[in-house]
């Protein structure tokens, strides 16, 4: 049996030509929510911020019922923030809570709710579906993971939990698709007749004032779970209990923990590096077609090198992005990362920050944008915000190429030395992120972590299809939103290293030493020269001075503008650029790269947020320009500090 009809007679249906009705899909963040919106819309849906928040959910059409014709208004289906209760305490759960009600600015109540709940743990899910219930609206519970309920040996009466409830109930799978069109045909009805809930008296009891609260609620689905619910009712949570000593151990967790997170990443180095390149290659290409197609001067130069070059600086990082929200997808909606967060809850706490912070920091390792994106696994708005102030200081693979080099300069025949210079800047990162999040818990984010409050699902096979379609979604977005910035100001940079022109007689004939005199003389080149006395005391000259502002784009474009610089042109080969930087001089004749001077610059690299599509990201998640500035002004402030001390240092010392 799909569906259990509903309690009580319905109102005849609307007049034809009404407005389109918007239904609310809510539930517990566990419930396969998300995955049941995914089947309902075909995957037609776009994501939006609440009015008056910078909560997101998302919105789409609802699939046509079976066998009938197509509506003159369709219905709106709104996928509200995952809820344990109507009590909320986090902005995401407070704002579900505001759409349920009708409560945001020029946004009224929903027309009908549905409410998802987990066929294989009722007595959890039945406390919100029973206070939602309470607010009277037409409402209908979808019972999910049927499947996973019927492997388990659990039969559900539908029919008494229908009654019980005093709403439609109708059992469906998100994950395979059984009972689907049943949903669709029920949610089509509830619509259009609007039944309204008719709860039993024990419900009414527990929801009302004199009532105990979630004490009572709890106590009201168990009765509803031993009454409509066949089978072992523990039979879900044995496999789980039998992993959790393992997986939630204090040892055995952190060294599975371990091993997840480095077949996490290593996944991510290595598979994301071939289509990384493919896109380099492919707009490596993309400009040097469409170059010979231009007249040489400055339409070509902003096309290639300002738009094709700032579109593929953008689209460089998507496969990381993908593989990372991929894996993170699996392993969410298989249940392990909520015992990850668990784990590492001990952890994190004595740096101020919640267990949830650690994947998101972890992830920075690869690249500091998805690890921005990620934070939105935390709860609290202002665990959030240090985790997306401190992550960028974690090593990132933009910052290889520069301590490469840096490490070549100072160490190039004795590989040990240079592993642990390599090591030490990836230790410097991390000691530097947590430092500064235990100094913005106690400054300006002042506050002991949100306690860690959080459901451990049943472990259950991950939906490769629903990870794939949440990875397509959160990667447009990425696009999108954060695209569009980026590419605006690759194109001021563009014009900064571009104007003024030199004249052309005075330029020399030799093509690199051209371009030498010509980014000397641009505004880059002039803000170089004119700011070379602040980075005086660091030991850096003006190449270097310029190499620092030409990389505020990106970390790793110091390596080709110091190319340049020293006529190389930007595919110079790394031992001609080594050995021209070995024996760079001042004017004074001294060397530039001394061993005090190698050492600044890495650790100005290490500390330094030089990357402008993690500042566009930052704005972006935060919702506000002032968070993304102090990133850039505490971190500059921070990396100059510390490089200034180790030159002063390195150079007395050597």
């Amino acid at each position: 049996m799909d569906a259990a009809p509903p309690s009580a007679e319905a109102p005849s249906a609307p007049a034809a030509g009404v407005a389109a009705a918007r239904v609310a899909l809510i539930g517990n963040p566990n419930a396969g929510k998300t995955s049941l919106f995914n089947r309902l819309t075909g995957q037609r849906a776009h994501t939006a911020n609440f009015a008056g928040t910078t909560v997101s959910h998302r919105r789409g059409v609802l699939k046509p019922a079976p066998g009938e014709p197509l509506r003159s208004a369709p219905i709106e289906l709104v996928d509200l923030p995952g809820l344990y209760s109507l009590e909320a305490t986090s902005p995401e759960e407070k704002a579900a809570v505001a759409a349920l009600r009708g409560e945001l600015p020029g946004a009224a109540a929903p027309d009908a709710v549905v409410i998802v709940v987990d066929a294989t743990n009722l007595e959890r899910n039945l406390p919100l579906a029973v206070e939602a219930l309470a607010l009277g609206g037409p409402t209908l519970v979808a019972l999910n993971m049927r499947d996973l309920a019927e492997r388990l040996g659990l039969k559900l009466d539908l029919d008494r939990l229908s009654g019980r409830l005093g709403c439609p109930v109708v059992s469906v799978s998100a994950r395979t698709g059984e009972g689907l069109d049943s949903l669709v045909a029920a949610i089509h009805a509830l619509a259009d007749q609007k039944p309204l809930p008719q709860l039993d008296a024990a419900a009414c009891a527990c929801t009302s004032c004199s009532g105990c609260g979630y004490a009572s609620r709890f106590d009201w689905a168990e009765s509803v779970r031993a009454d409509s619910l066949s089978g072992d009712p523990e039979a879900p949570s044995r496999l789980t209990d039998a992993l959790d000593t393992v997986l939630t151990h204090r040892v055995g967790g952190l060294a599975a923990f371990a091993v997840v997170m480095l077949g996490l990443f290593v996944t991510i180095f290595s598979v994301a590096t071939v289509p990384m390149d493919l896109i380099d290659a492919l707009f490596a290409w993309a400009g040097d077609s469409i170059g010979r197609w231009l007249p040489e001067g400055d339409l070509r130069s902003l096309v290639v090198d300002g738009v094709i070059g700032g579109v593929g600086g953008v689209l460089v990082f998507l496969p990381q992005i993908c593989l990372l929200f991929f894996l993170l997808a699996l392993l969410d909606d298989s249940g392990y990362l909520a015992r990850a967060a668990l784990v590492m809850d001990r952890l994190m706490q004595r740096v101020g920050l919640p267990g949830k912070a650690f994947v998101p920091m972890l992830s920075a390792h690869a690249c500091a944008i998805p690890a921005i994106i990620s934070a939105r696994v935390v709860d609290d708005r202002r665990d959030r915000l240090t985790t997306i102030l401190v992550a960028p200081l974690l090593s990132c693979s933009a910052r290889v190429p520069v301590y490469v080099m840096v490490v070549a300069l100072l160490f190039p025949d004795r590989p040990l030395a240079a592993a642990l210079v390599f090591a030490g800047a990836y230790a410097l990162g991390i000691v530097a992120a947590l430092g500064a999040s235990l100094v913005l818990k106690r400054t300006l984010l002042p506050g002991e972590p949100r306690p860690l409050v959080i459901e451990l699902p049943n472990y259950r096979l991950p939906s490769v299809r629903d990870s794939l379609l949440r990875t397509v979604d959160q990667a447009w977005d990425f696009v999108k939103n954060a695209g569009t910035t980026i590419l605006v100001i690759s194109l001021v940079l563009w014009a900064l290293a571009t104007y003024p022109k030199t004249d052309p007689a005075a330029l020399p004939a030799d093509e690199m030493a051209a371009a030498q005199v010509q980014l000397e003389n641009s505004f880059a080149g002039q803000i170089g020269k004119a700011i070379q006395p602040v980075f005086a005391p660091l030991g850096f000259d003006w190449r270097t001075t310029v190499g620092v502002v030409s990389s505020f784009a990106a970390r790793e474009v110091v390596v080709s503008t110091l190319s340049i610089l020293y006529g190389l042109g930007e595919e110079g080969d790394t031992d001609s650029l080594l050995g021209s930087l070995k024996t760079a001089q001042r004017p004074d004749g001294t060397l530039v790269f001394t061993t005090a001077t190698c050492l600044s610059l890495l650790v100005f690299y290490v500390l330094a947020m030089q990357c402008l599509p993690t500042q566009a990201v930052t704005w972006r998640e935060t919702g506000h320009w002032k968070w993304a500035a102090l990133q850039l002004g505490y971190m500059t402030a921070l990396a100059y500090g510390a490089a200034l001390v180790t030159y002063q240092v390195a150079r007395t010392l050597t």
